[in-house]
């Protein structure tokens, strides 16, 4: 890391006044576009034994449309930040959002798993805009601690959109088939485009915008990857979300088949975990009032360490039973919870001119370390001990980045003005 270059801890100035919207309108036109991704990768989960039989195909082929959905995901976010930094934000995130309404209409009338997979990997794309572009925005409107405020807002959507997707996705099926999921999910981002184009204000006016091609995205990139504080910042935020991957990834086979759960009982004490996750992220914008954003970074990865390590050694020596690997699990949500609004915020905080680049750079990294999680915990033997192992290795890895790459006590402390947009 030595070939990383500081930045200026001097306070970031705040960004040029443009149209604020809102608190509570921004945070709900901004949650609706965040809702696509979650939506889009989980809805049709329910239906993927019926997809492999009338495809005829097998379960593991089905899945890699979910990885196609996520690897698009991930890639557009990287083009797609750039690009609002260069013509704004409002255009690329409708645009964006019609590119995911296209694909969606299309699976309808997919033939075959071929074409099936290519249109989720559209998907992906267009949802990218949604993910990071809403980041962007945040970051135009708002600084330090109502930057963090906000973002808790916003991962009340994620932590609540995947918990609800697969049961709306289950119960439309009552009612019509799989590709009647990708209908709903059309009609949806119709929904959003009419309510962006009506309610969403340009944030970024044109005397901010960074319009340099190609050779100028990658050199934002080469500029990012040189703030050694950034870039310790960003793989917090991943390897954070690698512990709440490998709940979801490995929770079912621990709750179902180490405990011996059925499926109605698994959904509750999933919800249960989702609660506790979002009840987190929506206590982060009171203790901003107290708190600095970089000491609840700091609280959530300790805590989520601990905790993973309890889970380690209860599973591994039985203590407690199931309520005790639920509490460690919840405890590990919790934290993350916690830490997940923060690192983002701060990052961020530091390229307020090149918000959509940070942004996009920042996601594809999360989601990239969220789709490598999930194999490693089946590899480990997708129990407790497996989870906690990856758990405590993330946040033990994590904590080591804060101290000896981001150091956030040489970060600047936001400032006092930002707090009264915190208190809505």
């Amino acid at each position: 890391m030595t070939a990383l270059q500081d930045r200026p801890t001097a306070t970031v100035p705040a960004p040029p006044a443009v149209e604020r919207p809102g608190v509570a309108r921004t945070a709900l036109v901004l949650g609706g576009f965040v809702a696509i991704g979650p939506l889009t990768i989980d809805m049709y989960l329910p239906a993927l034994p019926t997809i492999t039989r009338e495809l005829e195909t097998t379960a593991s082929a089905v899945q890699l449309t979910l990885t196609g959905t996520l690897i698009g995901l991930a890639l557009g976010q990287l083009v797609l930040g750039p690009v609002s930094d260069a013509l704004g934000r409002k255009r690329p995130l409708l645009a964006g959002t019609a590119l995911h309404v296209l694909a969606s209409l299309l699976v309808l009338v997919a033939p075959n798993l071929a074409v099936l997979g290519a249109l989720r990997v559209l998907q992906g794309v267009g949802t990218a805009a949604g993910a990071v572009i809403a980041i962007a925005i945040v970051r135009d409107l708002y600084d330090g601690r109502a930057a963090a405020t906000m973002l808790s807002r916003l991962f009340l959507v994620l932590g609540a959109a995947p918990v609800l997707a697969p049961t709306i996705g289950g119960e439309l099926l009552r009612f019509t088939s799989w590709r009647g999921i990708f209908a709903f999910l059309a009609v949806y981002g119709v929904l959003m485009i009419t309510v962006g184009i009506r309610s969403l204000p340009e944030t970024l006016p044109p005397e901010r915008r960074q319009s340099s091609g190609v050779r100028g995205t990658l050199r934002g990139y080469r500029g990012l990857f040189r703030d050694r504080a950034y870039v310790g910042l960003v793989l917090v935020a991943g390897l954070t979300m690698a512990g709440l991957f490998s709940y979801v990834s490995g929770s079912a086979f621990v709750y179902q088949g180490e405990f011996g759960l059925d499926e109605q009982q698994f959904g509750l004490l999933f919800g249960a975990g989702a609660f506790w996750l979002i009840a987190a992220t929506q206590l982060n914008p009171v203790l901003l009032r107290r708190w600095s954003p970089q000491q609840l970074l700091v609280t959530g990865t300790v805590v989520g360490a601990a905790a993973g390590g309890a889970l380690v050694v209860l599973a591994a020596t039985g203590t407690g039973g199931l309520w005790a690997v639920a509490g460690s699990l919840w405890a590990v949500l919790a934290a993350c919870g916690l830490a997940l609004p923060n690192a983002p915020a701060l990052a961020l905080s530091r390229h307020g001119d090149a918000a959509g680049t940070a942004a996009a750079l920042l996601g594809a990294i999360q989601f990239g370390v969220g789709a490598v999680v999930s194999p490693v915990v089946g590899l480990l033997g997708n129990d407790a001990v497996a989870i906690g192992t990856v758990v405590v290795s993330a946040l033990v890895l994590a904590l080591v980045v804060l101290v000896a790459v981001v150091r956030p006590w040489e970060l600047p402390v936001p400032d006092d003005d930002a707090l009264p947009a915190a208190a809505h």
